[in-house]
């Protein structure tokens, strides 16, 4: 119950993945001018940050003035350096003016990302200055609850070397792989099941202190149901991908956020 006082109450996170779009800079640049105009008229209310395509990072993070738009890098190596052609380390990222890190998204994991990926990039991030915002989701459910057992591997594993008392400095986004481009979102009441769960597996790990972690919910998440999962699903903000490369469907589900 205290938690959920202090979310309805607190400034809600909404992460943009655009994934591998727009197909050009041009592109790319009139969708973040839109975007972080919506951001910066809802600033009070809601913190956006935006994951561009990393080619497209540090140039539209250089049009940026104030704090009303942050970036997250997509992906990051846990390495600082050395032979890792393709990848990008989390002080590239920070250089890049990133402030935040996708970690184990669902689209990573299923080209081969494991856990223990995800464990040594959550590690990096934190220790770079970066937020790690780990991504953690089922691909199909069952009546025996066997994807509470997977989200909790997932949790056991990837926060395993969060330094003690930084645990809060961390982000989890649930994103149920079923749910990711379909039709529609996973029920609200079933969210605030799982919220309660994760902070349970934390507290477990890591103390009292994972009690207040941030989490974000993704998936079909749109301005029809972002509202009610805000309401009524115990998270703090939404991952947002299909929606987020729209501007206009991008600034309707911002202003559902604001008004909850």
């Amino acid at each position: 119950m205290q938690h959920d006082t202090i979310a309805a109450m607190a400034k809600k996170i909404v992460v943009a993945n655009w994934k591998m779009n727009p197909p050009s800079f041009r592109e790319a640049k009139k969708l973040f001018e839109a975007e972080k105009k919506a951001a910066a008229a809802l600033a009070r209310r809601v913190t956006v940050v935006i994951a561009p395509p990393a080619l497209y990072l540090r140039a539209l993070a250089s049009l940026v003035r104030g704090a009303s738009t942050a970036f997250a890098a997509q992906n990051v190596h846990w390495e600082s350096a050395g032979a890792f052609t393709g990848e990008m380390s989390c002080l590239q990222a920070r250089d890049a003016k990133a402030a935040y890190a996708l970690v184990g998204h669902a689209e990573r994991r299923a080209a081969g990302e494991t856990n223990d990926d995800a464990r040594k990039k959550v590690a990096a991030c934190l220790g770079a200055g970066l937020t790690p915002v780990l991504c953690i989701g089922e691909a199909a459910r069952n009546a025996e609850g066997a994807h509470f057992d997977y989200v909790r591997e997932q949790l056991r594993i990837g926060t395993a070397d969060v330094p003690q008392g930084k645990v809060g400095k961390l982000i989890v986004a649930y994103e149920p792989v079923w749910a990711i481009g379909a039709a529609a979102a996973m029920k609200p009441r079933d969210m605030h099941e799982m919220a309660i769960f994760i902070r349970k597996v934390l507290a477990e790990a890591h103390g009292e202190g994972a009690l207040s972690v941030t989490i974000l919910y993704g998936g079909a998440v749109d301005s029809t149901n972002a509202a009610a999962m805000l309401e009524e699903g115990d998270v703090d903000g939404l991952l947002v991908g299909r929606a987020s490369i729209e501007a206009e469907r991008f600034r309707i589900l911002l202003n559902a956020v604001a008004e909850r």
